[in-house]
């Protein structure tokens, strides 16, 4: 697509609603009416062979009958009649469509045929189409000033907020509660069906549109999302990008025959992919739009460390736990900022951050706290509370905030807690563009979102690991053998052998067949041993009584073997023993787990987490996309809530992190390099202490059918 195009789309010199009625109750009506009461600066054209004139305005029986050119059709027709609508667009020389008509892909297969042959009409004539089954567009730039929805007829003052949404409900409701709060927008634009625009061809032209500063997504699926994360990845450092992902829960993980196929869910790896694009993922629709408030005004911090002024102790602590909660954490405050605080406060006032100014605070007491917590260089942003009482002149306290806070270049979010008297001074923040909130876990919330925003734009950017040491002739004959004989399933020997090929450390190991042989390799590898049944039958071995642990000498290692394979003929008769592998027993160090699942939608997902028989249970991992960047690949180990334990927890020695993240990267690698692997878990690699590395003692590989 031509981004010309959408320009036309977006910017239009003349429109054409092609369905126009003089119906009151009808979509046409409101489309066309919409368009002819907002100011619209260009020509706009009704199209309706049944009526000489709407509302007043002149009516063409067809768009070829209109003598201009015609940027722009909205199209407003029974869907059987769209594709000759689109063809007698295309004759026009219309380079742009918005089609409104709903009756396409979403109803089935008849629908999706009609879709089909419109977007063959509008390939065939170069047309760009936004919907079908949309509500419209609207571009409050004053030399626009557009609306051409179906909404009520209202159109947002001009402002930096784009927003786009796939669902057509969900626009019009994003627009009343722009209506409600007065939130002013640059942009508005429902896709649809997404037959043609979507959202990376969306992306491009809100990035060179002036009047956005930030981006809000609302959304169900995504088009191609490689395509996505590059875009995002690029526009994001400029311009923030806020999205909400529909479908937050699953019916569960069907037949998933690894801990990573249970684990990696849809939601799990929305999660993962936007955090590797740079998109910031709120939860409602009244967040998107508390942050984008401040997303469009507020300077991204330099860190996370914020500060919290407040005149009452418990809202103070409600933003506290907001805070922390959301990643961010409370700025400890220097010694000197304390001491000038200590000057100019009362006595009973709280030094220690949250700043609590106690409940008679004036204008006075904010502007001098203010301006000693912003001057404090260990202080990256700041949330202003203030609970009305007998004391505060609201007002004054919001001038004050206007005429300090820009001074200092860090973002500042604002709570004057409670609704009707607030209005006047929340005004007074509006024009230098401080976002105000009503309660103090929203202002804090933010501020969390920012600070994640801002981590992001100062982030190191790194490359992808390429190894040189990886043997992929031996995992290709591997791979080759398994699919000659029709297995799905790599046995332990093979799997281990597979990642012996990309370098990952293993436990030494043997395949035995005969209890001779296990002698002889217990000897080779060294007591303590483990046991464990090799069979394409046998996935999860625990269950059936197909391992066995902490073996110490060779009569335990007889009967530990003989009844292992009693057991198996026992429970699983039918099933086919290859062998029993014997490995080393590793004592010590920490279990964690690396997967890899192959989504349809998203490629090869990475997972980590602390390992285990108890990981599902406790779902304390980590996902991300492959590649794996370096910078990914520690931030995967960090994020999750176990880490402190591979950080040294109660005087423990450090695990070795760093051999953790070499082993994400190297199955990053593996999982680029042969998408024949579905599922692989690596389950536990135990990480020994600092510099001493990590070793494999179990991995699990499932083939593509």
């Amino acid at each position: 697509m031509k981004n010309n195009d959408l320009k036309l789309i977006l910017n239009p010199r003349s429109v054409a609603v092609i369905g126009a009625s003089a119906r009151e109750d009808s979509v046409g009506r409101a489309v066309f009416a919409n368009i002819l009461f907002s100011g619209y600066k260009g020509i706009v054209y009704p199209v309706n062979p049944r009526f000489k004139s709407i509302l007043g305005v002149r009516t063409y029986p067809s768009i070829l009958d209109i003598p201009d050119e015609v940027d722009l059709a909205i199209v407003i027709v029974p869907n059987i009649t769209v594709r000759k609508v689109i063809e007698e667009c295309g004759a026009k020389g219309v380079k742009g469509a918005v089609v409104i008509t709903a009756g396409f892909r979403e109803i089935g297969a008849e629908g999706a045929r009609l879709e089909k042959e419109m977007m063959e009409v509008a390939r065939k004539y170069n047309i760009s189409i936004i919907g079908p089954n949309c509500v419209g567009i609207i571009n409050t730039d004053p030399q626009v000033s557009l609306n051409a929805t179906f909404a009520r007829p209202f159109i947002p003052r001009p402002g930096h907020i784009a927003f786009i949404s796939q669902s057509g409900a969900f626009g019009v409701a994003a627009l009343e509660y722009a209506r409600k709060r007065d939130i002013r927008l640059s942009k508005f634009i429902s896709v649809g069906n997404k037959a043609d625009v979507n959202e990376n061809t969306l992306l491009p032209a809100l990035r060179d549109d002036e009047q956005t500063k930030v981006i809000l997504l609302y959304l169900e699926d995504l088009v191609n999302p490689a395509e996505f994360m590059e875009l995002s990845r690029e526009i994001g450092e400029k311009k923030p990008i806020l999205a909400i992902k529909s479908g937050r829960t699953s019916a569960g993980a069907k037949a998933a025959s690894s801990h990573t196929g249970a684990l990696a869910g849809s939601d799990e790896i929305y999660n993962a992919f936007f955090t590797q694009a740079g998109v910031i993922r709120v939860e409602s629709l009244e967040e998107l739009f508390d942050c984008g408030l401040a997303f469009a005004t507020q300077p991204p911090p330099k860190s996370n460390r914020v500060a919290i002024i407040t005149n009452a102790g418990g809202p103070g602590i409600v933003a506290t736990d907001t805070i922390i909660r959301q990643g961010a954490r409370l700025a400890t405050l220097d010694e000197r900022t304390k001491e000038r605080l200590a000057r100019v406060l009362p006595p009973t006032a709280a030094l220690d951050n949250p700043v609590d100014l106690i409940g008679d605070a004036k204008e006075e007491r904010y502007e001098l706290a203010m301006r000693i917590v912003l001057e404090d260089d260990g202080v990256d942003g700041a949330v202003i509370i203030c609970t009305p009482t007998v004391f505060t002149n609201l007002e004054a306290i919001a001038q004050t905030i206007r005429d300090t806070v820009p001074r200092y270049g860090k973002p500042v979010t604002v709570c004057f807690m409670g609704t009707e008297d607030v209005e006047k001074a929340a005004k007074i923040l509006e024009e230098p563009g401080i976002p105000h909130y009503v309660f103090p876990e929203i202002a804090a919330k933010v501020m969390a979102r920012l600070t994640q925003y801002g981590w992001w734009v100062k982030r190191p950017l790194t490359g992808i690991k390429k190894f040189e040491d990886v043997d992929k002739k031996k995992v290709e004959v591997l791979l080759k053998k398994a699919k000659e004989e029709g297995r799905k399933f790599l046995p332990e020997p093979e799997s281990y052998a597979l990642l012996q090929a990309y370098g990952f450390p293993l436990a030494p190991f043997a395949l035995v067949k005969t209890e001779e042989e296990c002698l002889k390799e217990a000897e080779r590898i060294g007591f303590p041993v483990v046991l464990k049944v090799v069979s394409p039958q046998i996935l999860h071995k625990i269950d059936v009584g197909g391992v066995r642990l902490n073996i110490e000498n060779k009569d335990e290692l007889l009967r530990a073997y003989r009844e292992m394979l009693a057991t198996i003929e026992q429970k699983i008769p039918q099933a086919e023993i290859w062998g029993v592998l014997i490995q080393k027993m590793i004592k010590g160090g920490k279990e964690t787990i690396l997967g890899l699942k192959r989504d349809p939608l998203f490629g090869p997902v990475i997972m980590f987490g602390l390992g285990g028989v108890y990981v599902e249970a406790t779902r304390d991992v980590s996902f991300r996309i492959a590649p794996l960047r370096e910078l990914t690949a520690a931030r995967m180990i960090r994020e999750i809530r176990g880490y402190r334990i591979l950080e040294g927890f109660r005087g423990e020695e450090r695990s070795d992190v760093e051999k953790i993240e070499e082993c994400l990267k190297r199955l990053s690698q593996l999982a680029i390099d042969f998408p024949e692997i579905e599922e692989l878990d690596i389950n536990p690699l135990i990480v020994l202490n600092q510099g001493m590395g990590a070793l494999v003692v179990d991995a699990r590989i499932l083939l593509t059918a």
